[in-house]
């Protein structure tokens, strides 16, 4: 595809029931790109693991805020930015986990940030006038 621009936007309430609305959001915005099928699969698990853990930690599993998902393509890049009004979190503050330890003492929870790092070519958080949380998540589009 030629000259592609993409933009789409998608509202949630902070409930994990809406995690499959949001995997069908990705995915389709995915399948509209430059990006490889075999990147499809992947960038929806670290959206996934994003809404996740801001559903789990920064509104603690309260279901009385919202997320936004802002997607912007082209043909250069894949670039989603996720915010809430949830608790602060920097993401930097978390180092990558030992994954031998992690799967030797069976944890499940803890690698959310490890995969969007690995997935992903860039992760970024910005904490904005002090009531609000941007994430943003870039995949680059290789041209072969």
């Amino acid at each position: 595809m030629a000259n592609v621009k993409l933009q789409d936007k998608l509202v949630i309430s902070t409930d994990t029931k809406f995690l499959n609305i949001v995997r069908g959001f990705v995915s389709r915005m995915v399948r509209q790109s430059d990006l490889p099928d075999e990147d499809e699969n992947k960038i929806i698990v670290a959206i996934d693991e994003a809404v996740t853990n801001i559903i789990e930690h920064a509104y603690e599993m309260q279901r009385n805020g919202t997320i936004t998902i802002q997607i912007d393509a082209d043909d250069m890049k894949f670039q989603v930015a996720i915010t809430d009004s949830g608790k602060r979190f920097d993401p930097k503050i978390i180092t990558d986990p030992n994954i031998l330890d992690h799967i030797k003492n069976k944890k499940k929870k803890g690698l959310g940030i490890f995969l969007m790092r690995q997935i992903m070519d860039e992760v970024r958080y910005m904490f904005k006038d002090g009531i609000q949380n941007e994430l943003v998540l870039v995949k680059y589009i290789k041209k072969v």
